[in-house]
């Protein structure tokens, strides 16, 4: 068995927007050992070359901000007038499936992954999707992760793309981009520009009316085959959350 690891390290990064910096803290062994003495164990009685434990604090880490998947709250309180479900009642089985790597590592920068874009790609591979499958779109985006262009920089998909797949039976699907849709402040300009209120966020805001979850931020897409492998994201159990951190991994038999 093989796995490839999609998800980017959780670390501080100085070019990440000020709301989604990570900060942590980490203890070396000798601060556990310390506590050990306070509450009572002597230093004589510690195991031979123990010296105490190490441990971390995660002392700022927003839910969104590193390789993660978003829940249908996230969107929208409610889908269809019912209450849109957050990420810790995300059905497991939503989390595992056949992956299919749809590549977009084309497009422009600012211009939306269309319908048209992805049913081209599936027939000149010759490919077809499936209900259940997990799909990925690759931009090829993740060589900026890290970098201060990453937020702004990029392709993203349109509202249409986004339903066609949800209409496929698609339950999850993930980007290597920094967002979803296209960048934000590219978003927001164009918005003020055309004065267009159904501009902004229009593929997030599909959640509105259909369910899905979706991943941002995945990386080594471009490592992959289209298919032949199954994909598992399953995110920390986050009570009440939007969305939460994930190790997503495809994996080959």
């Amino acid at each position: 068995m093989k796995i490839v690891d999609l998800s980017k390290p959780i670390r501080y990064n100085k070019f990440d927007p000020w709301f989604m910096k990570v900060k942590i803290k980490h203890k070396a062994h000798k601060k556990a050992g310390l506590l050990l003495r306070f509450l009572g164990l002597p230093k004589r009685l510690f195991p031979k070359g123990f010296k105490g434990w190490a441990d971390d604090t995660i002392k700022h880490m927003g839910v969104h901000s590193t390789t993660h998947i978003d829940a249908p709250w996230h969107y929208t309180p409610t889908v269809n007038g019912e209450r849109a479900k957050t990420v810790d009642e995300i059905p497991l089985e939503w989390c595992y499936g056949d992956g299919i790597v749809i590549d977009m590592s084309h497009k422009e920068d600012f211009d939306a992954i269309s319908v048209e874009d992805i049913q081209a790609f599936l027939e000149k591979e010759k490919l077809s999707i499936r209900e259940g499958m997990i799909v990925l779109i690759y931009t090829g985006r993740d060589i900026y992760n890290g970098t201060k262009d990453f937020p702004d920089k990029g392709t993203g998909m349109s509202a249409d793309a986004t339903e066609w797949l949800i209409d496929q039976g698609i339950k999850v699907m993930g980007i290597d981009s920094w967002g979803w849709d296209l960048p934000l402040k590219h978003l927001i300009k164009k918005a003020k520009e055309t004065k267009n209120s159904e501009l902004f966020w229009e593929a997030h805001v599909v959640g509105q009316r259909k369910e899905y979850c979706h991943m941002e931020q995945l990386v080594n897409l471009g490592s992959l085959p289209y298919t032949g492998f199954k994909v598992a994201v399953f995110p920390l159990k986050i009570e009440g959350a939007s969305a939460a951190p994930a190790r997503v991994v495809a994996i080959f038999e």
